[in-house]
């Protein structure tokens, strides 16, 4: 036994894989047409204590670690969710855990614990135009005035950015780099704070993203998370979780492509065989399992690292190769297994297609493979 298979995780994984099989794998074709999730879905995870895995009770979540949180995302994925819908129905994974970190009641009573209950949905505004992965460099700017800050700027590839309910950003209270970054929560409908439509994307596509912009937009000052100029620090200190909760889908959804494809290639018949029936497809297959352990295997060592500080440098370096091991190798498994599945697999009603689309953004979120090579070299001094 490890800590991904204790008996409290053992009923979790189970709990989880009977309320995705009833809430979420009859539904996410038509998500997907729709481009958005409904608000019913939090509450039913929250209603069966899924949705607040991995928050403290004391701010109104179920308790447990990352661990738990993902043993949740795994089954999402395996019984017939996606990446996708993990991104959508959880992004209170990223806009949450600064305010709750940052210890102050207000905050937490207003935001936390009826995001946590399904009532409201938060968002994390980091990403800007032009800046991408440079969130020293980020431009949208807050200024004090009296009880508020005036914030101007954009923010764009929001996850969540169309329904949520408010929008924890990162903004400039002070001078250039990181020491001049804040968080600031910003409600919808708050004067000169407008959101597109939602963004035409290749895959995530029921989980809906926005271009988020602010002209004048007053913020009371209360909104702030933490002091000001601590907002780098509390971003780069979630990343981690981030990273490998993406490491994690990219694993899961790995796994979900071999347990699609083992059924097709025994019951598929080309020429008279069963495509099992020919090595070139046997070891295609094997392959693909291998990759999924693979993946598997090397982010559960990461959160090891992590979580048990083993790493020279708190695990940041295992994480970073982890993300990258995991993320590239479900690209090739998906690829494959459209492959295998050949024409159906290009079809929208299949569901590798689904899968082979929302695996391209996990090499990008949360830091992109590059910049997962550049964090790997510099702990090797380079």
């Amino acid at each position: 036994m490890d800590r991904w298979t204790t008996p409290e995780r053992q009923d979790l994984r189970a709990l989880a894989r009977d309320v995705v099989a009833k809430e979420v794998a009859p539904f996410v074709a038509d998500w997907e047409r729709e481009g958005l999730l409904p608000r019913s879905l939090h509450e039913a995870f929250a209603g069966c204590g899924l949705l607040g895995v991995g928050f403290p009770e004391e701010v109104g979540g179920s308790g447990g670690d990352a661990v738990d949180a993902s043993v949740v995302a795994e089954e999402v994925i395996l019984g017939g969710g996606t990446s996708g819908v993990l991104a959508s129905l959880f992004t209170h994974g990223i806009a949450l855990p600064h305010i709750v970190a940052s210890g102050d009641a207000a905050l937490v009573d207003r935001y936390v614990r009826p995001t946590l209950a399904g009532r409201t949905i938060g968002a994390l505004g980091v990403t800007e135009p032009g800046g991408g992965s440079d969130v020293a460099g980020l431009r949208t700017r807050a200024v004090r005035d009296g009880d508020a800050y005036v914030v101007n700027g954009a923010k764009t590839y929001i996850t969540s950015g169309v329904r949520a309910d408010f929008v924890t950003t990162a903004v400039r209270t002070g001078g250039d780099g990181y020491g001049g970054i804040s968080l600031l929560v910003v409600d919808k409908g708050t004067p000169g704070f407008t959101v597109s439509g939602p963004l035409d994307k290749m895959g995530w596509r029921c989980s809906d993203t926005a271009e988020l912009s602010f002209d004048d937009c007053r913020v009371p000052a209360a909104n702030l998370v933490g002091a000001e100029g601590s907002g780098f620090l509390a971003i780069m200190q979630q990343f981690q979780a981030e990273r490998l909760a993406l490491a994690v889908q990219a694993a899961a959804t790995a796994q979900r492509c071999v347990d699609l494809v083992i059924p097709w290639v025994r019951d598929r018949e080309t020429f008279g065989k069963p495509l099992a029936a020919r090595q070139v497809v046997r070891h295609k297959v094997a392959r693909m399992a291998r990759l999924a352990w693979t993946a598997r295997v090397t982010t559960r060592a990461a959160f090891d690292a992590w979580l048990d500080g083993t790493g020279a440098d708190g695990g940041v370096t295992e994480v970073s190769m982890a993300k990258n091991v995991a993320c590239q190798a479900c690209d090739e498994v998906v690829d494959t297994a459209v492959q295998l599945f050949g024409g159906l697999g290009y079809m929208r009603e299949s569901e590798v297609e689904r899968h082979y689309r929302d695996s391209r953004i996990l090499r990008i979120g949360g830091g992109t493979d590059e910049i997962m090579d550049e964090v790997v070299s510099k702990r090797l001094g380079l």
